[in-house]
C-alpha cells in the first residue's frame, strides 16, 4: 500500500469515527444535562470537516508534478493543516464562549450515565489518536499528523468532562458548574494543541532546517556509492509526503565530466531507492 493510500485510509477511519462520536455525544449531552458532552461532540463535529480538509489535502497535495508546479503539489498539505488549526481554534472560542455563559447560568446536576459514555470516548479516542499517529509517521504526512491531534485533543477534554462531571456528582447541589469549567478548561487544551500542530507546518512552509536525522542517513547511503569520496552541504525541504534534496558529493577530481554526471545519476538513483521518502534529488559534483 503506497503512502498516499495509507493517509486516506486513516483519514476515512477518522472521518467515520467522528461522525459516529458526534452523534454519540451530542444526544447523551443533550439527554444527560452536561454541557461538557455537549462541548465534546461540538468539537467532534468541527473534526469531521476538519478531516474532510485533510483528506482533500492528501489526495491534492499527491497530484503529480506539471507544468506549472514542477515539484507537484505538496505544499498544499500544510496550507490544509492551517485550515484545520483554523477549525480547532473556532472550536475552542465557541467551547469557552459557551462555558462562560452556563458557568453564570444556575441549571441542573448532569446524569450519572454519561460517565460510562465519556469512558468509552475516552478509550476509543485515545486508540485514534495511536492508530492516526502511527500513519502519519509512516507517511510523513503534516495534515494527518494535525488530525490524529485532533483525536489527542478529543481524548483529554473527554477526561476533563469525566472529572467535571465526576466532581458535581460527588459533590452535589453547588458545584453543577463544575461540569462547565472542565469544558472551559478543555478549551484551553484545545488551543495549546492548536499551536503544536501550526508549528511544524510553519516550519515546512518556510523550509526550515528539521531534518538533521533524515541528513545522516543521507550521507551514509552516498558513502556505499562507489565514486562518492564524501558529502558536503545537504539541504532538505518538505513538501507533501516528499522531501527534496540538495547535495553536494565530492569525486575524484581527473575523472571526465561524463563520469560525473553518470556518478550524480547513480547516487541520485541510489538514494531515492534506499530512502523511499525522497522526491527530487539534485546532485552537485565537486572535484576533491
Amino acid at each position: 500500500m503506497s503512502n498516499e493510500q495509507t493517509a486516506i485510509k486513516a483519514t476515512y477511519f477518522s472521518i467515520i469515527g467522528n461522525t459516529c462520536l458526534a452523534i454519540i455525544k451530542g444526544l447523551a449531552g443533550f439527554f444527560g444535562n452536561s454541557y461538557a458532552l455537549i462541548a465534546d461532540a461540538i468539537e467532534s463535529t468541527t473534526d469531521i470537516f476538519s478531516s474532510l480538509l485533510v483528506l482533500f489535502g492528501i489526495k491534492y497535495s499527491n497530484k503529480p508534478a506539471d507544468d506549472n508546479h514542477p515539484y507537484g503539489h505538496g505544499r498544499a498539505e500544510p496550507l490544509v493543516t492551517f485550515l484545520v488549526v483554523g477549525f480547532l481554534i473556532t472550536s475552542a472560542t465557541i467551547i469557552a464562549y459557551e462555558s462562560i455563559l452556563n458557568i453564570q447560568t444556575p441549571h441542573d446536576l448532569p446524569k450519572s450515565w454519561t460517565l460510562f459514555i465519556l469512558g468509552a470516548i475516552i478509550m476509543w479516542k485515545e486508540y485514534s489518536f495511536r492508530i492516526v499517529m502511527k500513519r502519519s509517521k509512516q507517511t510523513n504526512s503534516s495534515s494527518l499528523k494535525a488530525d490524529a491531534w485532533h483525536h489527542r485533543s478529543d481524548a483529554i477534554t473527554s477526561v476533563a468532562a469525566f472529572v467535571g462531571i465526576t466532581i458535581a456528582l460527588v459533590l452535589g447541589k453547588g458545584y453543577e458548574s463544575a461540569d462547565d469549567w472542565a469544558a472551559l478548561f478543555a478549551s484551553g487544551f484545545i488551543l495549546y494543541n492548536s499551536y503544536l500542530i501550526f508549528r511544524p507546518a510553519l516550519g515546512e512552509i518556510m523550509d526550515e532546517h528539521l531534518y538533521d536525522d533524515l541528513i545522516e542517513d543521507i550521507r551514509r547511503v552516498s558513502h556505499q556509492v562507489d565514486g562518492i569520496i564524501d558529502t558536503e552541504k545537504c539541504f532538505i525541504r518538505k513538501s507533501g509526503m516528499k522531501y527534496h534534496v540538495d547535495l553536494h558529493a565530492r569525486v575524484d577530481a581527473t575523472i571526465s565530466v561524463k563520469e560525473g554526471h553518470d556518478l550524480a545519476h547513480l547516487l541520485k538513483d541510489t538514494l531515492r531507492s534506499e530512502i523511499p521518502e525522497l522526491g527530487h534529488v539534485l546532485i552537485h559534483v565537486e572535484p576533491n
